[in-house]
């Protein structure tokens, strides 16, 4: 039987029927563009609608009567005024295009990317959070990951910034090995570059990991809102502490966590200890902490580095002496000693006799001491004896006696310090980049985050005693003397610096020390010599062997 052959539409139309429907495609797209406003205005007027018969089922029967009245009296109204009817119509309209306007779809989950990411964060932790005889393992290759995450959020790069994880009971959470490993793990996994915050809930099993945000490092010197005793080291998260200053930043002012650091006779870390490596920005703290400590007290500088950092509080009200060289340093530190001795001799005097402490005894006396380690090798080499052993009187009795030491050194020479340094500086602070485990060897505890290779000048953490661990970035208080420093920073700095002294010093005699009785009082402004000698230190400030017992510190 001879085949029919197909109708010539269906046998070479094919080329047609595409076309046709490109065509009608187009005129679709067309007529929807054009029809746009249109549409949107007829999706409003049917959701108002939806809104209004929900609002009317959702009235009570006794006020539908009222409601009614109330709505045919505002139509009444609106008919009457001069175009009340147009303006109505436009007044509707409005609504309409604004309740049928197009919403952005609402995530609801992770998509086929984050949910990958998440699936491999899920087998890599299987090694560490499995047993071999669990009967209903938590944590199992090929397991169900959504069963132990949740809370979790990604950035727009695919990027996990924040994240809960379960794990089992068995894990030990308690030991700093076990935790150090997990933390280390989701780093890796989760983006490095980064610096994590992790939260460890042992009641609950729970591990919650989130992405901290960069600490400002707009914050230049300038005068905070502090009492006596106290000094600002920088700035921190705002849930770690329970205080926040304001403070300027740029053109801008507003509030700012501070890491508050109290020194003073009540104090419980009465001195501090600040490390890191070149650059990191151990000078610049000293600097900040003088320009605070000179609006109440009077400041000596040591400065072992001999780079001039410290030259523009040379003169100024307030700084008894700025030394570079080891002479220089050997006699200021033994007058240091000497004074916190006259100190403690004068305030136990007035205690026994019944009336307060002297003023001068009150006044606050800081030691800053950057890098006092070179002293020490310059001083074997000399056969002298070590700057640091002149510490001791001052670190041990320096709270009762007002007077606070600081101490910056590199992380090569810690070794380097003298066991009062390390023993008596409970305030400690690590500034630039570090190992975990270096940061902990200076604070004592390791560090709730993961250090970032790559962090701005003054960045770091502080621990003021057995408190918790802080994340510290100290206020820009660059050199102003420094011709890289901008004009900006340049004028904050020497806004804070005090009027320098035109007072002649006086000068010491050669052939002894001045008689007791012409010897003034120590006044707020007195101005020590830069390298006092032995001789005359000794002879201003008498002995704790002649006048009695040193107070404790």
């Amino acid at each position: 039987m001879a085949r029919r052959p197909l109708p010539r539409i269906l046998s070479s139309g094919g080329a047609q029927i595409a076309r046709s429907r490109e065509i009608a495609r187009t005129a679709a797209d067309s007529a929807t563009d054009i029809l746009h406003p249109l549409i949107t205005i007829t999706r409003g007027l049917r959701r108002l609608a939806s809104a209004g018969r929900a609002r009317w089922a959702a009235t009570p029967k006794e006020r539908r009567g009222p409601s009614l009245f109330l709505g045919a009296a505002c139509v009444l109204v609106v008919a009457l005024i001069p175009y009340g009817p147009m303006l109505a119509l436009i007044s509707v309209m409005g609504a309409a295009a604004w309740k049928g306007r197009e919403r952005p779809a609402v995530k609801n989950g992770p998509d086929e990317a984050e949910t990958e990411r998440l699936r491999a964060l899920y087998e890599a932790l299987v090694p560490y959070f499995s047993v071999a005889d669990d009967p209903s393992p938590l944590y199992a290759h090929g397991g169900k990951w959504a069963d132990v995450f949740s809370d979790f959020e990604f950035d727009g790069d695919g990027r996990l910034t924040r994240l809960r994880v379960a794990y089992p009971a068995h894990f030990t959470d308690g030991e700093p090995a076990s935790r150090a490993r997990i933390e280390q793990l989701l780093h890796t996994k989760s983006g490095r570059g980064r610096e994590y915050l992790f939260h460890w809930d042992e009641e609950g099993n729970e591990l919650l990991m989130s992405v901290l945000p960069a600490l400002s490092t707009a914050i230049a010197a300038q005068r905070f809102v502090t009492v006596p005793g106290e000094t600002v080291l920088g700035f921190t998260d705002a849930d770690a502490v329970q205080r926040t200053v304001p403070v300027r930043e740029g053109d801008v002012t507003r509030d700012a966590p501070p890491v508050i650091w109290r020194t003073g006779p009540r104090s419980t870390e009465p001195h501090l200890l600040a490390v890191g490596q070149p650059g990191s920005g151990t000078t610049t703290l000293l600097r900040s902490i003088a320009l605070q400590a000179l609006q109440h007290g009077d400041v000596l500088i040591v400065e072992g580095s001999g780079t001039g950092e410290y030259a523009c509080l040379t003169g100024r009200f307030g700084v008894l002496a700025v030394e570079c060289g080891l002479s220089g340093a050997l006699s200021s530190l033994e007058w240091a000693a000497h004074e916190t001795e006259r100190r403690l001799i004068a305030a136990n005097r007035s205690r026994q006799a019944g009336h307060p402490a002297p003023e001068d005894t009150r006044r606050p006396l800081w030691i800053l001491l950057d890098r006092p380690s070179v002293f020490g090798h310059l001083a074997a080499a000399d056969g002298r004896p070590d700057p640091q052993h002149l510490l001791e009187v001052p670190l041990r009795h320096g709270r009762a006696a007002n007077v606070t030491v600081v101490v910056a050194e590199q992380f090569d020479s810690v070794e380097a310090l003298s066991e009062a340094v390390r023993t008596h500086t409970r305030a400690r602070v690590v500034l630039g980049p570090a190992a975990p485990t270096t940061v902990q060897g200076v604070l004592g505890v390791a560090p709730h985050t993961t250090p970032t290779p790559d962090v701005p000048p003054g960045r770091g953490y502080a621990r003021l005693g057995t408190g918790p661990v802080l994340r510290l970035q100290v206020p820009a208080t660059p050199d102003p003397y420094d011709d890289a420093t901008s004009e900006a920073l340049r004028q904050a700095v020497l806004e804070l610096l005090p009027e320098h002294q035109t007072a002649p010093l006086e000068a010491v005699p050669d052939d002894g020390a001045p008689e007791p009785e012409q010897e003034p009082a120590p006044s707020a402004t007195t101005v020590v010599p830069p390298a006092p000698t032995a001789a005359s230190a000794s002879a201003a400030v008498p002995s704790a062997t002649d006048s009695g017992q040193l107070t404790p510190g």
